[in-house]
């Protein structure tokens, strides 16, 4: 059995966030991108964050915000990831790493050429997403995983999981899995159905 981290996303309300928790997530995301149909204010994200275990970390999804605002963020303390999801320098992402705080840079994939991309960023982790020209994640969509290759980062796999392929995403070897739209009734709203079938289909292939 390998270990591997879930990361639900895209929570907006706590009855979501404590039914990922209770069936095994490892990470919940909250949106902070105000374009997002899953958009969560940072004080609503807190109320929530308050109510679950401190076993579960959180992360902060965010789309090419200004630095301020994302160091105003880390200085609150209630999160423990920064989830870097537009076109953010390595140079801003790398400000950071001085903060309490781990961070993933997400990359959407198009091609082979991610790696060289990847390669630039020193952040915590990398996320690899499905390309998407108007979308910033969210959609759906899954890439060619045959594309992934050894980039010696600790890798999180976004677009198009679901409780279907979840096994087979775990199997490429990277070290989390992020979903969100695979699990959704809708746009910001969990099916726990989904969720619950989701956490089922892994249970004999995580560590």
């Amino acid at each position: 059995m390998r270990i591997v981290k879930v990361k639900i996303c895209g929570i907006t309300n706590l009855e979501d966030a404590k039914a990922a928790v209770d069936m095994g997530a490892d990470i919940l995301g909250f949106n902070f991108y105000p374009k997002s149909p899953r958009y969560i204010l940072p004080d609503k994200a807190l109320e929530i964050i308050n109510q679950l275990p401190t076993f579960v970390d959180t992360a902060a999804v965010l789309v090419d915000a200004l630095f301020d605002q994302v160091k105003d963020l880390a200085e609150l303390g209630f999160l423990n990831w920064l989830q870097f999801h537009g076109n953010e320098t390595p140079e801003y992402c790398d400000a950071f790493k001085w903060f309490n705080i781990k961070t993933i840079k997400a990359i959407r994939v198009a091609s082979e050429d991610y790696a060289e991309q990847a390669k630039t960023y020193y952040t915590d982790a990398i996320l690899l997403d499905a390309f998407d020209k108007s979308l910033y994640g969210g959609t759906g969509k899954k890439f060619d995983w045959s594309l992934l290759t050894n980039i010696n980062k600790r890798i999180f796999l976004a677009g198009g999981i679901n409780p279907e392929n979840s096994v087979e995403a775990v199997e490429t070897g990277v070290y989390g899995i992020d979903i969100c739209s695979g699990v959704e009734e809708s746009p910001g709203k969990k099916d726990h159905s989904k969720m619950k079938k989701l956490f089922e289909n892994l249970e004999h292939v995580r560590g």
